[in-house]
């Protein structure tokens, strides 16, 4: 057996900054290099950010990011960290290649490196290219024919590409005819609730199939509406973990392993290999050093702790926010604060993701406003230490109404709108963000008014059902005098308890309640789950045991809001399918369910 101790460098990217990303590259290698690393790992695409979407397709990108991995590497030889192999994802193209019927042009790679010695010493790409969910990489990349295998002190490590793990055939099932002592896997894999148990058991498969250790390095940070959880993991070629970084948070993971020594007698060189998938993968066998190092004492292995599903996904919300609120330039961002349970949680989360002092919260009473809401709002802000201000909005309701004889849901969503303008008026005076309030199930249903409470520019709880809002509240306030990367030390509860049990209200008219309009959500919810996220058509919903009427209710108001949700602002994907990436349905639809 020889040993190897390899780092895994589980870093924030951003799509498009290529000098920032490189610099983050150089030095998270250095704390490698001083962890006595032999080997350093980076996600898929960290040079450019991920996913990079149609930037893919314009040849001035892929040129600079060629032209940026170029200059890394001679940086990181310049500063001492030559001999240091680096393994990162970029964006390239091949070098000679002809475009094709059906292939996009300028030929782009979603591509792997390993630089050493100042130089790109090996490049390969993407076999499989996922064409489902949040991705179209099927339209954007071409596919990849290649399994690199390079020497590394006496260990042949081979190097694949997120989704060669989540698919049979491609360059991971000629891994185990290689003879790799290592199968390095370079991700951008996006959070789901319960994802990494998944994960963890494709990680544990695909290891026993190649027959050898599994190293998983994964991206962690927000990007629009998608936000990469970390959780890289190593696990031994039985499967079992042998050492997992924490989830939600910048991380080096650093391993000593003992691993199969390489057979000494095949050396440079490329074999053409049939792969279950019907194609032909080429091994390109590199040496970097022949040799197994002198045995060193090994570092203890660290696992970390796995978090419980709620937090979670209240982490996943904490990050995707203050990602989008950072890397689009924003200090500080403005939202309405009603005393409800919905802006509630906004400010909390806003108030992780960038601190109190950098959330103004705006009340908006009008003459149908509770006093106790107005009481709870002003509590909460209090208890986080929010920026406030109360800007009644009474009077400029009537003086709409002097010009526009209004009634009814007209004159419901004429407050809204004001409110809106209210909020987008503070946002271009002193450059806030707006933060959006509306939950999944006012999203599905369209529970919500049209440039009015729906207006924003980022909603932070645009994915999450309203009974998981409560159930999120209740955890926070749970976690009050705690410190931690994702969470602000309040020394009281956040949100007052008031406002999570009070009867939730739009407030836009005398009495009113959710309930008037919408079933209960303790019902509404697990229809709007599996209609929406399972797809399941009206006789597969009553199959199922849902309420027939209530299924052909629920259908009804989902179906009809479509044209609303495609105007709803981006907010963090915690779910197997969101409103926005992953559900695409036609706006003008003439389908219905029988």
């Amino acid at each position: 057996m020889a040993q190897l101790r390899i780092a895994l460098a589980q870093v924030n990217s951003t799509v498009g900054d290529l000098d920032g990303n490189a610099d983050r590259i150089a030095a998270w290698t250095r704390r490698a290099a001083d962890a006595g690393a032999h080997l350093v790992a980076f996600p898929e695409m960290m040079l450019t950010g991920y996913p990079v979407e149609d930037l893919a397709l314009r040849a001035s990108f892929v040129a600079a990011s060629r032209s940026a991995l170029e200059r890394l590497a001679r940086r990181l030889a310049d500063e001492g960290l030559g001999d240091l192999p680096v393994v990162t994802g970029h964006l390239d193209r091949p070098s000679v290649a002809a475009a094709g019927s059906g292939r996009p042009g300028g030929l782009p790679l979603n591509a792997a490196a390993w630089l050493h010695g100042g130089e790109v010493l090996v490049r390969s790409a993407k076999h499989h290219l996922p064409n489902y969910g949040v991705f179209d990489e099927y339209r954007i990349f071409v596919r990849g024919d290649r399994l690199p295998v390079v020497r590394v002190h006496g260990v042949d490590v081979a190097t694949v590409i997120c989704e060669d793990l989540w698919q049979d055939g491609g360059p991971v099932g000629v891994t185990n005819t290689a003879g790799a002592g290592l199968l390095l896997a370079i991700n951008a894999s996006p959070y789901e609730r319960d994802k990494d148990d998944a994960r963890l058991g494709l990680c544990a498969e695909r290891a026993r199939e190649a027959g050898c250790a599994l190293a998983y390095v994964n991206m962690v940070g927000g990007q629009d509406e998608l936000v990469f959880d970390g959780d890289s993991v190593i696990v031994g070629p039985d499967g079992n973990p042998l050492a997992r970084a924490p989830r939600f948070a910048e991380h080096l993971l650093v391993a000593d392993l003992a691993l199969p020594a390489a057979d000494p007698s095949t050396g440079p060189g490329r074999t053409p290999v049939d792969a279950q998938d019907g194609t032909t993968i080429t091994i390109d066998r590199h040496v970097l050093s022949p040799g197994p190092l002198p045995a060193y004492p090994v570092l203890p292995q660290t696992v970390a702790e796995p978090l419980d599903d709620i937090a979670e996904v209240y982490a996943a919300l904490v990050l995707g926010t203050r990602d989008y609120v950072r890397k689009n330039g924003f200090r500080s961002v403005v939202l309405g604060l009603s005393g409800g349970i919905d802006s509630a949680l906004v400010a909390t989360i806003a108030s992780d993701a960038i601190g109190p002092e950098n959330v103004h919260a705006v009340l908006l009473p009008s003459r149908y406003s509770s006093e106790g809401s107005v009481v709870d709002a002003e509590e909460l802000v209090k208890r986080q230490g929010l920026n406030s201000r109360i800007v009644p909005i009474a009077d400029m309701v009537e003086a709409f109404e002097k010009h526009l004889d209004l009634r009814g849901l007209a004159e419901e969503n004429l407050q809204a709108r004001i409110r809106a303008n209210v909020w987008m008026a503070l946002s271009n005076e002193h450059g806030h963000l707006v933060l959006t309030g509306g939950n999944k199930s006012e999203l599905a249903t369209g529970y919500s008014t049209l440039y009015g409470d729906s207006a924003g520019g980022f909603g932070p709880i645009k994915d999450v059902f309203k009974l998981t809002v409560w159930e999120l509240a209740r955890w926070r306030n749970a976690q009050a005098g705690t410190d931690g990367p994702l969470l602000h030390p309040f020394a009281h509860e956040p949100i007052p308890v008031a406002i999570i049990e009070k009867e939730p209200s739009a407030e836009l008219r005398p009495g009113q309640r959710d309930r008037d309009t919408l079933p209960e959500y303790t019902v509404l919810d697990p229809v709007l789950t599996d209609y929406v996220e399972r797809d399941m058509g009206r006789d597969a919903l009553v199959a199922a045991g849902h309420d027939p009427a209530l299924v052909e209710r629920a259908i009804r108001l989902v179906d009809l809001a479509e044209y609303k949700r495609r105007q709803y602002p981006p907010g963090p994907k915690i779910t197997p399918k969101n409103f926005g990436r992953d559900r695409r349905l036609p706006i003008t639809n003439a389908w219905r369910e029988k």
